[in-house]
């Protein structure tokens, strides 16, 4: 089916979504982030966008980021720790966008959201207007759920689904999820080597739903199954989602050149 994916070459409007998993060394470094991928995200996003393409950037990362800068090990238990880390990452990870973004001549701007933009009619509209407002001016935005502020009552939860609530927000054509796997198993690839890639899901049933696992990393919150819930989301609002390996360098323009890269849910 990768005529199918034909249509992902003349996309305009793309929300990318990367996880924190893409953006950091994980346990080995301590957290600490991966200049190296970061950079070259950046700058991919960057050509894109002077392709003609509008990129809304969603990211994860701000505890990670935060966890990094204080030095610790490990990511804390309590909410008023992650929020306290996630203030304090929250301008390490928008620093180094903004230093990157620069120097491929990218204006960014940040938005963070919380659950009540998504289900407050007023607020939600107040959202758009303001996200059509930055796209309008050519400037790229840089999305982040509010988790300095955010209680379990009220966050989103993960950054998967806040994406596929921004990509219906500003009516984008497709959502693509960059994470550290290549796509949907049909089983768990690091328990089971026979477990093979789907590359196309034209409806989501209930036999996806049930592959989908729980969460995957220690920092990341969205493992397969917060993906296919957002991959719900976008579907029903006719944006087709692609999840692929963001630690593959290239990635993301391959998938939108049409290859069969990663696993894409149809949308409309």
């Amino acid at each position: 089916m990768i005529a199918a994916r034909e249509f992902l070459k003349d996309a305009r409007r793309i929300v990318v979504k990367v996880g924190t998993s893409t953006l950091s060394y994980g346990e080995r470094g301590h957290y600490k982030l991966n200049l190296y991928r970061i950079e070259h995200l950046i700058r991919e996003i960057a050509d894109l966008h002077n392709a003609g393409k509008e990129i809304i950037f969603v990211s994860s990362g701000a505890i990670a980021a935060g966890i990094g800068k204080m030095g610790l090990t490990e990511k804390p238990e309590t909410i008023p720790e992650n929020q306290a880390l996630a203030a304090i990452g929250q301008g390490v990870l928008m620093h180094i966008y903004e230093k990157f973004f620069a120097e491929y001549g990218q204006t960014m701007a940040q938005i963070l959201l919380t659950k009540d933009n998504a289900a407050d009619e007023h607020a939600r509209e107040n959202s758009r207007n303001s996200l059509m407002a930055i796209l309008k001016m050519g400037v790229i935005p840089v999305i982040n759920e509010n988790d300095a502020v955010a209680t379990d009552e009220i966050r989103i939860g993960d950054n998967d689904n806040l994406s596929a609530i921004v990509a219906g927000l500003v009516d984008a054509e497709v959502l693509i999820i960059l994470t550290d796997i290549d796509g949907l198993y049909d089983g768990n690839p690091k328990i089971d080597s026979a477990a093979k890639l789907i590359h196309d899901v034209p409806k989501i049933t209930a036999e996806i739903e049930k592959i989908a696992g729980g969460a995957g990393t220690k920092l990341g919150t969205g493992g397969m199954f917060t993906k296919i819930q957002a991959a719900k989301l976008a579907t029903q609002k006719n944006i087709s989602m692609l999840i692929i390996n963001g630690q593959e360098i290239g990635n993301l323009r391959r998938a939108l050149n049409g290859e069969q890269v990663g696993t894409i849910f149809y949308g409309g």
